[in-house]
């Protein structure tokens, strides 16, 4: 196990997280399917064995809308594993209702944003000081129309139902570029690189008023694409020996909702350091504890 490439796919049982395990397995990384649901995740990784004769997986169990479940989670990969290669930070939640996590945070923010940055502090240790080590963050076009909330963090008073998710896929942009600066801050070869799928469906979209949702339905062959192939720009900053850190890839079609794997569009928002090093200070506080970034 030793010289063995493992990766995590964080939301790997299905959708875009599925295709993309079976992109690191074909590559030759053990895959770890990080899942909340242990059935769901047997039944992925049965599929993916048949589509990947000799791939190589295991099942995580964790829950990333909840700290304590991060936490046994990071703790029994530890237990198994000396090291994580790469770490694809891909699940995610879409809620247009209000939904709060356990611990009473917005449910989009604590799942798509806090739970990766907890997950990433606590196993970051155990990634190589190589350019090969990737942390991948999925972040979404959505994030054109997000804000960091400083003062909402919960959007208790959101201006559109899609308010707290696009301040959740701005902050997985965010994050993802603050993790670069800082991991060559410390003299860390490690790279961090954001990506976003484009349109495809799914299964995220199911939580949409009903209206919209059978919109997005009929629409989906004209602005969506495969999840298969929605996950192409993980597995190019995953895989690819000419990413830089710090980079942000894409879909390069109409509106980034489909085509070849690009150079992705950053919003004005998604550019300001400040922004960036505040909201990496708030999330420490809201998760209760530093983020670690001690040399190897």
């Amino acid at each position: 196990m030793a010289n063995e490439k493992i990766a995590i796919v964080t939301g790997a049982n299905n959708g875009i997280g599925f295709e993309t395990a079976i992109g690191m397995a074909k590559a030759g990384y053990h895959t770890v399917l990080a899942c909340r649901n242990a059935e769901k995740a047997e039944t992925a990784m049965a599929a993916m064995q048949k589509k990947v004769r000799k791939g190589s997986f295991e099942i995580l169990i964790v829950d990333l809308g909840d700290f304590d479940s991060i936490r046994k989670a990071a703790a029994a990969f530890r237990e198994r594993h000396d090291h994580l290669d790469v770490l694809i930070n891909n699940a995610g939640v879409l809620d247009y209702g209000g939904r709060k996590a356990p611990n009473g945070y917005e449910v989009q923010f604590m799942t798509n944003h806090l739970g990766h940055m907890l997950l990433t502090s606590l196993l970051l240790d155990l990634i190589p000081d190589t350019p090969q080590s990737r942390i991948v963050s999925l972040s979404s076009v959505a994030h054109k129309n997000g804000a960091i909330r400083f003062d909402d963090i919960h959007c208790e008073t959101p201006e559109k139902p899609d308010t707290a998710y696009c301040q959740s896929k701005l902050a997985c942009l965010l994050f993802g570029d603050e993790l670069n600066r800082r991991l060559e801050a410390a003299g860390r070869k490690t790279v961090s690189l954001s990506v976003h799928p484009g349109g495809s469906d799914s299964g995220l979209f199911t939580d949409m008023p009903r209206a919209q949702y059978y919109t997005l339905k009929m629409l989906g062959p004209f602005i969506t694409h495969s999840n298969k192939s929605a996950a192409q720009p993980a597995l190019h900053a995953a895989l690819s020996d000419t990413v830089k850190g710090g980079e942000y890839y894409g879909p390069q079609g109409l509106m980034e909702l489909r085509g070849k794997v690009g150079h992705a569009k950053r919003a004005p928002q998604a550019q300001e350091e400040e922004t960036a090093a505040r909201l990496w200070q708030v999330s420490e506080e809201m998760i209760g504890e530093p983020f670690s970034l001690s040399a190897h």
